[in-house]
Parts: C-alpha cells; structure tokens; sequence
C-alpha cells in the first residue's frame, strides 16, 4: 500500500464560506484527510513529506495558508487493481495574532463551515509543536473540534528538536491525560517532518483509516 507520490493534484483554494459551502454540500461523502495545527506549527512540510515535495507551500511567515486548498491524491492497496482516489484538505492555521480582525473572523467562519458540513469519513490530523505542547490556542481548538464527530489523530511535530530524553519523556507522559481529556483522539504520533521521523507509523495508521471507511 503506498501513496503514489507525484499524483497529489490541486483543485482549488477556497477563502469564500458560500463558496466552501457549495463544494462540501456537492460532496457529502468525501473521503480523506484534514490536516490543521497552530500556525507555524510545520504543517505543510508534513504534507509534502506525507504526498511529495512541493504539494503544500511552505513559508517563513506564520498563518501563510488563508484558505482551504483541496488536493485529490492517489492510494493503491494491495490487491487493488486500481489506485483509489481520495481528498486532502489543508486547512487554514489557528492562533496567528499579526492578522486583520476581518480577516480572523473570516478565517473562523471557513473553520466552522468545514467542520460543520465536512463528511464523517475525513481523518483530523490535529498538529502541534512538540518543542511547545498545549499552547492555549491548541487548548481552544481542542474545545473547539469536540463538538463534531470527526475521528482526530494528535501529530506532534519537530520531535527531533527535542535534544534531550527527558524533553522526550516529558512529552510521553502527556498521552495519558490528553487520551482523557479527549476522547475523540485515536492515535497520537511523534514525528519530525524535516527528518522523516515517526512518518511510516503515521502513513501506515491514515491508510488503515482510509480503507475501512
């Protein structure tokens, strides 16, 4: 089973809620993955290590990503004659305070419009920073994405920035509570997008999900 890199393919950016509103409504039963974290957390290197180089825009300015983009991408399973097709879904970063007020509350109305119509069969792959875990933005949103019945894995990225094993070990003992706390969290993942860590476990767990719903 693998990712045939070099067929991921833009569709669209959406910053308009009628717009985002007509495609999910055209699409009620997409299937795929959403990926989200707080800004300048690293989630579009993961995506491009997850689907190829160069598929989400990486910049040095935090909260880059202003819209929804919408990819289709490729997956062949073993035994499966053909590839299937599937969406990835690059959702616009929270807790980014250097924008306008018209803009953050746009920002926040394409949030609530994609997890309000977005189809169940879509995996919420909720990035944070492992070097700084539960920052009160990730906290919000926590609370936030409770509230819709999406299946949700917790990626920690940038583990290889941690130096020590005791950073890491700190960080380990946080999967009990978060399991607690949040009981929508199936899976959590330490990786590092820059040094390809943790990425196999990861593409191996968004595959199994993808071919069982």
């Amino acid at each position: 089973m693998t990712i045939l890199r070099g067929q991921t393919k833009f569709l669209m950016g959406i910053d308009q809620v009628d717009q985002l509103s007509d495609w999910l409504a055209k699409h009620p039963n997409a299937l795929g993955v959403a990926f989200v974290g707080r800004s300048n957390v690293g989630k579009s290197s993961i995506i491009n290590t997850l689907f190829g180089n160069s598929v989400a825009r990486v910049s040095k300015t935090p909260g880059r990503t202003r819209q929804v983009n919408i990819f289709s991408f490729l997956w062949q399973a073993k035994g499966d004659p053909e590839p299937r097709k599937f969406y990835l879904f690059d959702v616009p970063g929270y807790g980014h305070a250097e924008v306008s007020k018209e803009m953050a509350v746009n920002w926040q109305n394409l949030l609530d419009t994609f997890f309000n119509m977005i189809s169940g069969k879509v995996l919420l792959m909720s990035m944070q920073d492992a070097r700084h875990p539960l920052q009160e933005a990730d906290v919000v949103f926590q609370d936030y994405i409770s509230q819709f019945p999406l299946e949700t894995y917790l990626i920690f990225n940038k583990i290889d920035k941690l130096k020590t094993q005791s950073e890491r070990a700190q960080l380990e003992k946080l999967k009990p509570d978060i399991f607690k706390a949040n009981k929508w969290v199936r899976q959590i993942f330490f990786v590092s997008a820059e040094k390809s860590q943790g990425i196999t476990p990861l593409t191996e767990s968004m595959m199994t999900f993808l071919l069982k719903v």
